[in-house]
């Protein structure tokens, strides 16, 4: 038996909510994408890395607040069930993933940009400076 399957895959039904879920949650570059170029998102993209960071370049379309300074105010611009969309570096960062629990506490709804930076770039989009 190797690692892989030293542990059973889950059951069909409970592997089918597992994924079917992780859509409540995330998105991806691709979709994100896809989205701005529409020119009509219905969702706010945030750059949760820091403004030096942001300044370095960043997704197109995106809004400079970092994880630490998302707080009732910062977004209380936007009305209650504006979607956020957030991202950070990358799958090594969880800045994504803590801008998105403090967005959840402010009963915001929210998703994670999958592949932050390095994903949007392995995609082959270009940032903005």
């Amino acid at each position: 038996m190797s690692a892989v399957t030293d542990v059973a895959p889950a059951p069909s039904a409970a592997a089918l909510a597992h994924f079917e879920a992780q859509f409540a949650f995330e998105t991806d570059c691709w979709d994100v994408h896809e989205a701005l170029a529409g020119g009509s998102p219905d969702f706010v993209l945030l750059d949760v890395r820091g403004s030096d960071k942001y300044g370095s370049g960043h997704v197109p379309g995106a809004l400079d607040l970092a994880h630490r300074k998302i707080i009732g105010s910062s977004i209380a611009r936007y009305p209650d069930g504006t979607v956020f969309v957030v991202y950070c570096a990358g799958p090594h960062c969880n800045g994504a993933a803590r801008a998105a629990i403090r967005l959840a506490r402010l009963e915001r709804p929210v998703k994670i940009m999958t592949g932050g930076i390095a994903g949007w770039l392995d995609e082959g989009f270009a940032l903005s400076a």
